[in-house]
């Protein structure tokens, strides 16, 4: 990368060197058409001059300095040049002009001062001059500065995080309760390491931040360096590596070297999986410059003073590829886990992006934070901020509780496609089949309840089924996942006793489900008949991804087995669907035209149709 940023200067340096060379050959084009305009007027000698006064052809005469310009009165015009030390009269009386003569025309001497005289004398010499040496002086310079960057490239362009008048703390991070706590332990050592080593405690190396993308990595280390007042460094990994070997670890060196100067202090690397992956692999020899950067951390940290207050925070949402050195005690002693927020962290973060915005009195942010099941800080965090786009598109001086449900579906599925043309039968398809997925969830105790129907298009789907579970939960038993399974059936039944036939709209649905039945089978051991056990070794490739491919550890025989338990689950469900639509064709009537005539349905009104035909949910035996 950094050569390939030397090519494009140097590229760009080459082409201000053309472009200045190109302007001093237009100046010297010019001078020289000064000159030649200058060499195309009449040059006269004395005695014909004399000659043309003679016979009354002479208009005017002006003399400045030792120039002579002539008109004639044919409005011609030409010069000549006087000796210095003779006037005019004289160079002429010895041509045989008398005095008398000089009277036919006007005679005019201009008076030349010294500055004119010498700028039209030096002008055209110095100026092409001046311009080669601000040439040349740019040309030197532009070097100068590369030679200065040659012996800067190992130096690290390490940030120092400005503390801000409104700046983060802990009470701007919602959730993460003990994920605080930890980092509130490394805040209260840099403040009062002395109750820690009175104590024969030593100092925290590193800090490693774990978890999934969006749930407030770095906005925890800006809490950190809000609450510790002290000198932040960051930096993201990958501005450590380069092509050329030992650039990377040169420029650790720099960045712990600064950081001790200005102890006690945080360092801060983002996304470090860049160059902290496990080392080994065969890919790249032992010369490799990740790997040599990765040995120069491992060492840094590793050979910190006993009194230098430097801690290294990391974050990254790829623990399982990381090196096994760099998390062992003495590197990264304490490991932060940030879980996905619950329903009450949920509530928060709503509640903080809320502020600063207008929002209506009547919104209730709990309600949000159900069907929000999985959203992470920045997902919850755009969610607020698609609510307000929605709003001050509509209008509205407040953001609304419509809004903000309407910003959910915008970011799980996309924009709605309104203007989406669909004929009358596809209309009618895509509403029975989004009314076999409720009614089927409404038919199983199991299954989750449905919070919304609707038919409106939303990026690749038709239309949608919202089911969101009651409480969170960590686990899920076999019976939920048997009767999602069946939820997604339920669509394809519905179409299939309706129309006598199926269309494609139904492929996700199945796709989804035998993913889920596999998995049942090969990971979960769900299966009664080959009980607790796991199927298919997933191979450890660190450069190329992992889970790229599955290795087989079975026998032919046993995964006949595994593809008959499959089909097993999924048949179980499929015929539980077909029950449950079979027995209540009336809901599915009701449902589907209430939603051809509404397009959407949501969970209180689809309860009370569900109520009218008291439906009584069963489970899958």
């Amino acid at each position: 990368m950094k050569m390939k940023k030397n090519g494009q200067q140097t590229g760009q340096l080459a082409r201000q060197i053309v472009w200045a060379v190109g302007v001093l050959f237009l100046v010297a084009l010019l001078f020289s058409g000064v000159l030649e305009n200058k060499g195309k007027t009449e040059v006269l000698t004395w005695d014909a001059l004399a000659k043309k006064i003679e016979l009354s052809e002479v208009k005017n005469i002006t003399v400045s300095g030792d120039a002579v310009q002539v008109t004639l009165k044919n409005d011609t015009k030409a010069t000549l040049e006087k000796e210095t030390e003779s006037s005019v009269s004289e160079m002429l009386a010895r041509y045989g002009v008398t005095p008398e003569g000089l009277k036919g025309f006007e005679y005019t001497v201009e008076s030349e001062s010294g500055g004119k005289y010498w700028m039209g004398m030096l002008l055209p010499i110095l100026l092409p001059i001046v311009l080669m040496l601000g040439v040349l002086w740019w040309v030197f310079r532009q070097a100068k500065t590369g030679a200065n960057q040659a012996f800067t490239f190992g130096k690290i362009n390490v940030r120092l995080f400005a503390q801000p008048k409104d700046k983060t703390t802990f009470k701007d991070v919602a959730g993460l309760k003990e994920a605080k706590e930890e980092l509130d332990e490394v805040v209260d050592f840099l403040k009062n390491p002395k109750k820690f080593l009175d104590m024969g405690a030593k100092i925290p190396r590193g800090v490693l931040l774990m978890g999934q993308p969006g749930t407030g990595k770095t906005l925890l280390a800006r809490a950190v360096a809000g609450e510790s007042n002290v000198p932040f460094f960051h930096l993201s990994a990958s501005e450590f590596v380069e092509m050329f070997v030992g650039v990377g670890a040169s420029r650790v060196r720099d960045l712990f070297a600064t950081a001790k100067k200005a102890a006690p202090a945080i360092i801060f690397v983002d996304e470090i999986d860049a160059v902290g992956r496990e080392r080994g692999t065969g890919l790249g020899g032992g010369h490799d410059e990740r790997e040599q950067t990765l040995n120069q951390i491992l060492v840094e940290m590793d050979g910190f003073d006993r009194t230098t207050n430097v801690i290294v925070m990391a974050a990254t949402n790829r623990p399982d590829v990381l090196d096994a050195a760099l998390l062992r005690p003495g590197r990264f002693d304490r490991r932060v886990v940030l879980d996905m927020p619950d329903i009450k962290d949920r509530e928060e973060i709503l509640k903080i992006h809320a502020q600063g915005k207008p929002m209506a009195d009547d919104i209730d942010m709990r309600v949000i934070a159900v069907r929000t099941p999985g959203f992470a800080g920045a997902d919850l965090a755009n969610l607020v901020n698609e609510g307000a786009i929605f709003a001050a598109r509509q209008g509205h001086p407040k953001i609304t509780q419509e809004n903000l449900l309407n910003s959910i579906e915008k970011v799980l599925l996309g924009p709605a496609r309104r203007g989406r043309v669909i004929s009358d039968k596809e209309k009618e398809v895509t509403a029975y089949h989004e009314a076999g997925h409720a009614l089927v969830a409404a038919g199983l105790k199991d299954a989750d309840p449905v919070h919304k129907i609707s038919i409106i298009s939303r990026g690749m789907a038709g239309g949608y089924t919202l089911k969101l579970p009651i409480e969170e939960r960590r686990l899920n038993t076999r019976a939920q996942f048997v009767a999602d399974l069946a939820v997604a059936f339920g669509g394809y039944v519905a179409e299939l006793l309706m129309f006598k036939d199926i269309t494609t709209g139904s492929s996700n649905d199945i796709k989804n489900a035998t993913e889920l039945a596999h998995r049942m089978v090969m990971q979960y051991g769900m299966s009664d008949k080959l009980g607790p056990r796991a199927f298919g070794k997933v191979h450890d490739a660190i450069f190329l991804g992992r889970e790229l491919s599955t290795e087989k550890d079975y026998s032919e025989n046993l995964g006949t087995v595994i593809d008959e338990e499959v089909n097993q689950f999924m048949n179980r469900a499929l015929q539980a669907a077909k029950r449950i639509v079979a027995t209540n064709k009336d809901a599915l009537h009701t449902i589907a035209r209430r939603l051809m005539e509404k397009e959407t349905i949501e969970q209180e009104e689809f309860e009370k149709i569900v109520r009218g035909f008291q439906l009584k949910p069963a489970v899958i035996r």
